[in-house]
């Protein structure tokens, strides 16, 4: 489906040259793939690599067959990849409603937009006419903008750190909402995250160390050697796999 063949991506700086990404090649089939690694890394470029928010310096990126490495994330939308950034957009003006028939791509009905929004564990009455400005809370911003990705449907659902700034319990309402969202989506989820318990309910992991991929495959492979534990013992903790 998603394919990234030799992908490097550098940056100067006070004329000293940079590598991010090097020479990464990875695959991105039908399924919940989890990126993981250290901070600094090199994962959330990896996440605007694949979305068209920064070209790469070298490789290729495949969708389909199709090498769209040059397209924009614009042209990459129309596509079918989503891009949900790891500090989701405040808009002043704009309904939670809005933002749904964006998604859409016309006017929805209203009984359709609030399933969107129960399907993310929000009640729609409260939510569907409320600003999407500084009166949500992160927690209820991230289940907004997952709401929005469902209501696209795209192929590829792209999620860089969907925990970050968040509360216990609204992370807590997150691990519900992918378990969800990987049952839904007829394509590829592919999250970028720290969390055990996120790792725990993909089918692959990427390894992301230094800007190179250190390993990759199955969870029940990948997962024990990030935790030392075995997925079967690992139980519900919250704590950092790496």
């Amino acid at each position: 489906m998603l394919k990234l063949e030799n992908i490097t991506y550098e940056v100067t700086e006070d004329d000293v040259v940079k590598r991010i990404l090097d020479d990464v090649s990875v695959e991105f089939n039908e399924g919940f793939t989890a990126i993981t690694g250290p901070n600094g890394g090199g994962k959330s470029t990896l996440a605007k690599v694949i979305s068209g928010v920064i070209t790469p310096t070298s490789g290729r990126i495949i969708l389909d067959g199709e090498d769209i490495t040059g397209l924009s994330i614009t042209e990459r939308a129309k596509k079918g990849i989503s891009y949900a950034f790891q500090q989701p957009v405040r808009f002043k003006g704009i309904t939670v409603r809005d933002l749904i028939d964006m998604a859409c791509g016309k006017k929805v009905k209203l009984d359709e937009a609030c399933e969107y929004l129960s399907s993310v564990g929000l009640c729609a009455k409260d939510y569907i006419n409320r600003e999407v400005s500084a009166s949500l809370s992160g927690g209820e911003l991230k289940r907004i903008e997952i709401a929005t990705v469902i209501a696209r449907s795209t192929r590829i659902a792209l999620f860089d750190e969907p925990e970050a700034g968040i509360d216990l319990w609204s992370f807590n309402s997150l691990i519900k909402v992918f378990e969800f969202l990987r049952k839904k989506l007829n394509g590829a989820v592919i999250l970028i995250s720290h969390q055990e318990r996120i790792l725990s309910i993909a089918d692959n992991i990427v390894v992301i160390d230094s800007g190179r991929v250190k390993t990759a495959g199955p969870r029940d492979e990948i997962l024990p050697t990030l935790t030392g534990t075995t997925v079967a013992c690992k139980g519900m903790s919250s704590q950092e796999a790496v």
